[in-house]
């Protein structure tokens, strides 16, 4: 027979330690994404107070700190199963201010700043488009494929900039050279926008690509990281964001080398049954 413990006032049974102790690890369970948000959004903010000291160098590595922090409040959220709308809201008002204010503000100071209105208007652009796309982001989410992006995804044009500015270090950027940032920062902002699909790595499955290949780039890769960790940084980058107005010209050629190997099957097979 089980003993019910009433409480001191009477009223109903008393509430025991261990189902307090039970609901409090929920909660921080649920708290944990908001952190690693939070951070996110520090991240951004110090790399607004880093320019303002004319320290880029810092500021950029604390923009690629933000995209870390992006990357696993997500995966934590999708792990413990706390996935909320107010998280989702959250995330993407940190990106805006982490991969979209913080780094046009970095490209005005450090590049277009002495080009006239023309050059930074670029860095307007980008942090508006850079909105824009995370707007459009949140009103699709789970309605298109979750194998792509639909435009450049905001974090990696913030690593785009972000790996310029390491790339140059502390060089004295010449007109010439300003001018080319400028004519890249609209490119970048514009990309954001269109309908051009980037791959989302957390959706590819690699052991279905050929292991020679991805072998040979990650060999690639560590040769390039021990030598020139920045031009690592700039090749990945950029060659992210030249993958989406790129893909229908090599995706159309895959698929063409696929249906020629499928109708070589066919026809094999044909020749075998008869």
């Amino acid at each position: 027979m089980r003993r019910r413990h009433a409480s001191e006032d009477g009223r109903g049974p008393r509430r025991r330690k261990w189902q307090e102790l039970r609901q409090q690890p929920r909660r921080g369970i649920f708290l944990l994404p908001s952190l690693l948000t939070t951070g996110n959004l520090f991240c951004g903010f110090l790399a607004l107070v880093l320019v303002s000291q004319s320290r880029f160098i810092e500021a950029a590595i604390a923009i690629f700190v933000a995209m870390v922090m992006d990357m696993l409040d997500g995966k934590v959220a999708r792990l413990t199963k706390t996935t909320t709308q107010f998280g989702v809201e959250f995330d993407s008002l940190a990106d805006v201010v982490s991969f979209g204010v913080a780094p046009a503000f970095m490209l005005y100071a450090f590049a277009l700043a002495p080009l006239g209105r023309a050059a930074w208007l670029g860095a307007f652009l980008f942090a508006i488009c850079g909105a824009l796309r995370l707007a459009r982001f949140n009103v699709y989410s789970g309605v298109t494929d979750r194998r792509y992006f639909v435009g450049l995804p905001i974090p990696a044009a913030a690593g785009m900039v972000a790996s310029v500015v390491l790339l140059l270090g502390d060089d004295l950027i010449s007109r010439w050279l300003g001018a080319v940032i400028a004519a890249g920062t609209y490119l970048v902002a514009i990309l954001m926008v269109t309908t051009f699909r980037y791959y989302s790595f957390k959706e590819i499955d690699f052991a279905r690509r050929r292991p020679a290949g991805v072998l040979l780039l990650v060999v690639l890769g560590v040769l390039i990281v021990a030598t020139h960790p920045q031009w690592f940084l700039f090749l990945l980058f950029t060659a992210y964001v030249l993958s989406g107005p790129t893909r229908p010209l090599w995706a159309r050629r895959r698929d063409a080398a696929t249906a020629a190997e499928r109708e070589h099957g066919d026809f094999h097979e044909r020749e075998r049954r008869i």
